[in-house]
């Protein structure tokens, strides 16, 4: 690199004064990019059960995610990459489209909206007051549903269970080769994770794929290389069915639950990336957190014009920051090896639903990490978080869980005698959910 250049990026994005360097700053981008490009298959396999076309999926991911993570580097300065969020594409397929049964660019319409109104919040700054209004213990079980939930989407995709008339659900056939090549994908993909090996999910994914053909269990056709389909989904989106109240009231709690976890993921992660990088102010803030938030914001906007559900920021930063990236340079690095991998977006349809099942069931384990801060000795914390946990998997829907889990903690402060006037979002957000429980009844 010319020393031009190398001080023309030291200076904008302030490197040298936060203790990198150039070289350290590529190698972070590289080093965070390799540790999540997992979402590049695994994004295209759960929505492409929504009946997503596969590869302009796989583009839409790409580019979402370089669009994001360089316009975080660009315009706020942190090393914070972004991509289609885990757990949102669960809810957005599985939820949205095959549950409540809305046609897939309505739900893309919803989570552009998602976009908008987090976009809204944030430049009111009716941000602070959502954040108070829900205790950090539902949050907690919230990041704890969703991980169960994906989890369980992924046993699912690889027969380790199954459907069962008499239990529900039962243990799949141990001896079928989806279910052995899912458990040496685990097995892997945890192995290379404790050995801290970066990319081991995608490794992971990589070599179950390989397999599957090595053994039989797969059989790739031959396919020419089709550039027309890289843009397949994008400019989709159905706006005019959402404002025409054709699906009802539930868009908006679709767009409800895109925007909440959204708004809370994005939180968690950040606090804890630029806490871990020392971007933090001493009393836990964070520089420039609007301009942060605005860029998530945008990103979701311009993912589902693409064509991909919503985008948010990666807790794998940290990976990039363990290696020493501290600016927006690393993000940008990032960015740009998600825009050239949108060459290998025709290729994502080979890819298996047993050899992207390890990925989903690691990554809803990992998710389970927040669980620790709820005071499960306490019943006011720990039956609101229980019923957000276990309802988010079980009723297959990240709204059924956050809803029970807020109306349950109301009527504990409530009994508990704590209301108090800075309550009334809380409480006003309760009686919406039970009037929509009780609209749905009647309905």
């Amino acid at each position: 690199m010319t020393a031009p250049l190398s001080s023309w990026l030291d200076s904008r994005f302030q490197i040298a004064a936060r203790g990198s360097n150039v070289r350290t700053e590529i190698v972070a981008g590289i080093t965070t990019f390799l540790t999540m490009a997992y979402i590049v298959l695994v994004n295209p396999a759960i929505l492409g059960e929504a009946g997503m076309p596969l590869v302009g999926v796989a583009a839409a991911t790409c580019f979402a995610a370089a669009f994001a993570s360089i316009l975080m580097g660009m315009v706020a300065n942190v090393p914070l990459a972004l991509a289609p969020g885990m757990g949102l594409n669960a809810y957005f397929t599985y939820s949205v489209v095959l549950g409540l049964g809305i046609p897939w660019p309505v739900a893309l319409g919803c989570v552009f909206l998602s976009g908008v109104a987090f976009l809204a919040l944030t430049l009111a700054g009716i941000r602070q007051m959502i954040l108070a209004a829900i205790p950090p213990h539902l949050l907690s079980a919230v990041a704890g549903g969703i991980g169960l939930f994906i989890a369980f989407i992924g046993l699912r995709n690889a027969g380790i269970v199954v459907s069962n008339s008499a239990t529900s659900v039962a243990l799949g056939d141990l001896r079928s080769a989806p279910v052995l090549l899912t458990l040496f994908g685990l097995t892997l993909i945890a192995g290379l994770s404790i050995r801290q090996v970066r990319g081991a999910i995608l490794i992971g994914i990589v070599a179950t794929t390989l397999l599957g053909w090595l053994v039989g269990a797969l059989h790739f056709t031959p396919t020419p290389y089709d550039v027309s389909a890289l843009g397949s989904t994008a400019f989709h989106l159905d706006l005019g069915a959402v404002f025409a109240g054709s699906h009802g009231i539930g868009v908006l709690e679709i767009i409800f639950v895109f925007l909440f976890v959204d708004l809370f993921d994005n939180l968690g992660t950040l606090m804890a990336v630029t806490k871990r990088a020392g971007l933090a102010r001493p009393d836990g803030s964070v520089h420039n957190l609007n301009r942060i938030l605005i860029a998530d914001a945008a990103a979701t906007m311009v993912g589902a014009t693409a064509g991909t559900s919503t985008v948010t920021s990666y807790v794998e930063s940290a990976a990039g920051v363990a290696a020493g990236g501290r600016t927006g340079l690393t993000a940008i690095v990032t960015g740009l090896l998600f825009l050239v991998t949108i060459f290998a977006a025709p290729y994502a349809g080979l890819v298996p639903l047993y050899a992207t099942a390890p990925a989903l069931i690691l990554v809803g384990s990992l998710m389970m990490a927040p669980l620790v801060e709820v005071s499960w000795e306490e019943p006011f914390e720990a039956v609101p978080a229980f019923l957000t946990l276990a309802l988010i998997p079980l009723t297959f829907s990240i709204a059924n869980g956050i809803a029970f889990g807020i109306v349950a903690h109301a009527i504990l402060k409530l009994l508990r005698g704590q209301m108090r006037r800075a309550d009334w979002l809380l409480f006003l957000l309760a009686i919406l959910i039970v009037i929509r429980f009780a609209w749905v009844a009647a309905a």
